[in-house]
């Protein structure tokens, strides 16, 4: 048998192939637009040549930009004041009672900004990491590591996608689907000729056809990810918490950490609107505590506490 270290060596290469098979499939669509269809097709339109290119390199740009960044962009892990100190540790490890592991915990957790709990109602602790989960909070078995504010491991970017680079991610299927929009706009015209026979029969035609089929098939997929993610941003969710609400100390709540729709926003891009369209960390809070949604609270009390920008649990 293959030592262990050999095992995770594989598996890394493997996880690197939806990587691999996106960025060649983007570098032949930059062939078959910009050479096939812009230089060999259109040589004599120069205007159209040229805003052609334009438009194409621009969200080109920036769909690779927030791609990169989404896969580069290693996930926020809980720090070291999460973890158990020694003399906890050392009685929790001894410990054989789930009760009593748990009054360690609730010991610990209660000079942390920890307020979910599992279905059970405990506290929620990660025995590989070794340590309390934060608020929203999971570990990623891929990863092998706990994950700030988790919404799924996507093998696309073979990365986490959390607290660190959630806005990133979102950006990447808005500038994907833009781009691949702005193939379908500007080939078709062409692929209706071809498909006609009013353009002549050359190698170019493959290249064409199979272009706008490729685009328009990505266009669907990844606009329907993108609706659900902005659902998702809407309501203040993660993926995870869209199937399994978060349980708090009264209880499960889908919409728990829900603000209203503009606050949602700006807890994933910010309250600048002028980052919100380049793929740059911008979202509000720390990734560890988050305010929730006001319940039996003054009115009048609501603005200042919304206003500590993620710092406090409000029930």
């Amino acid at each position: 048998m293959a030592p262990s270290h050999v095992l995770k060596c594989c598996k890394r290469a493997v996880n690197w192939v939806p990587v691999l098979f996106i960025n060649l499939v983007i570098g032949w669509s930059y062939y078959a637009y910009v050479v096939e269809l812009c230089v060999c097709k259109c040589p004599h339109f120069l205007l159209f040549l040229i805003s052609y290119l334009v438009i194409f390199h621009i969200f080109l740009t920036m769909f690779i930009w927030s791609y990169w960044k989404t896969i580069w962009s290693r996930p926020a892990s809980p720090s070291k004041a999460f973890g158990l100190p020694r003399a906890e540790k050392e009685l929790y490890e001894r410990e054989e009672r789930a009760e009593v592991q748990q009054e360690i915990l609730k010991k610990v957790a209660r000079n942390l900004p920890v307020y979910t709990r599992t279905a059970g109602g405990a506290i929620r602790y990660c025995d590989p990491c070794q340590l309390i989960k934060p608020d929203r909070c999971h570990h990623c078995s891929t990863c092998e590591m706990c994950v700030l504010k988790m919404d799924h491991h996507c093998p696309w970017v073979n990365n986490c996608v959390g607290f660190s680079n959630y806005k990133l991610f979102v950006l990447f299927l808005a500038y994907a689907s833009l781009y691949c929009l702005v193939i379908c706009a500007t080939v078709i015209q062409y692929f209706i000729k071809f498909w006609t026979k009013e353009l002549p029969d050359t190698h170019a035609k493959f290249h064409i056809l199979f272009l706008f089929f490729v685009a328009a098939l990505f266009f669907i997929s990844v606009l329907s990810l993108l609706s659900y993610h902005l659902w998702l941003v809407g309501k203040n969710r993660t993926t995870i918490e869209a199937f399994r609400a978060p349980v708090f100390t009264n209880g499960p709540d889908k919409n728990g950490f829900s603000l209203g729709f503009s606050r949602n926003v700006a807890e994933v891009f910010g309250d600048q609107a002028k980052y919100w369209f380049f793929p740059v960390f911008s979202s509000l809070g720390d990734g560890y505590s988050f305010v929730t949604r006001l319940v039996h609270i003054d009115p009048e009390q609501a603005n200042s506490v919304l206003q500590q920008n993620g710092k406090r649990q409000v029930f």
